[in-house]
């Protein structure tokens, strides 16, 4: 269960964030308005957010979730696979400091987004990618393994994150898309699979009993709702222009 979760402003420089969409740049108000209802939707699922003020020095610092990955016993501080985003984990460190006794760090030549790190139950599941590599995968598994967790490296093929396409919906289940759906060292959960064209709707994020998913994505939501889970759809398009989606936009603690 989560009962606090941290965020960052999106800064008005986001509209020049990394981005391998080819969906056009974001509208900023309109990606105000969103973020701002995220954060309400964290709320009605019991989780108080902590908003990080903008920063205009990190156009992507809005995607919080890639600046750590988060345990009971660590938080382990990342180190950015795009040298752009390097810096934006300091906001991080500061607001994690008061609330974790014990912060472990990423250091070079390792690199690691949050996003590429996959959590189910004790298990965490980190992918090798554009973003992550091995050295930056293999230091976080063996701070977990010290810490009493199981970690397993996983390379991709087709996305830039490993969440981009992977969701653990807690009850050992997974919603996936493209290359998860049959992967095989994914072969111990049921899968609830996303169709090829609604694959953004697989960045999802269980909280407190309730499946926060990308809305407009109709075929998932039904997909989700049929397996027993009750869904809340939030709109986050103008952050799917930047590769970003709703694990992205905050660390859930």
């Amino acid at each position: 269960m989560f009962s606090r979760a941290l965020l960052k402003k999106p800064c008005r420089n986001f509209v020049h964030g990394l981005s391998t969409a080819g969906l056009g740049l974001p509208d900023y108000e309109k990606a105000l308005l969103q973020h701002a209802a995220y954060a309400d939707a964290l709320r009605s699922c019991g989780v108080e957010p902590t908003i990080l003020a903008a920063d205009e020095h990190y156009p992507d610092s809005v995607f919080i979730e890639d600046t750590a990955v988060l345990s009971e016993k660590v938080a382990v501080i990342a180190r950015p696979g795009a040298s752009s985003r390097r810096g934006e984990e300091i906001a991080t460190i500061e607001a994690l400091a008061a609330v974790y006794d014990r912060m472990e760090y990423i250091v070079a030549p390792g690199t690691l987004d949050g996003g590429d790190v996959l959590r189910a139950g004790r298990q965490f599941f980190i992918g090798i990618s554009a973003r992550t590599n091995e050295a930056g995968g293999s230091q976080l598994a063996a701070i977990l393994t010290r810490n009493g967790y199981d970690a397993v490296l996983v390379s991709l093929r087709h996305v830039l994150h490993l969440k981009t396409g992977v969701a653990y919906l807690e009850n050992n289940r997974l919603l996936a898309s493209g290359e998860f759906i049959a992967h095989p060292q994914l072969g111990q959960f049921q899968i609830i699979p996303v169709a090829h064209e609604e694959a953004c709707a697989a960045n999802a994020l269980w909280i407190n009993g309730r499946v926060l998913m990308a809305s407009g994505f109709a075929a998932t939501k039904n997909a989700i709702e049929n397996a027993g889970y009750e869904t809340m759809a939030v709109d986050v398009s103008e952050f799917r222009r930047l590769d970003g989606g709703l694990s992205c936009l905050s660390l859930r603690f």
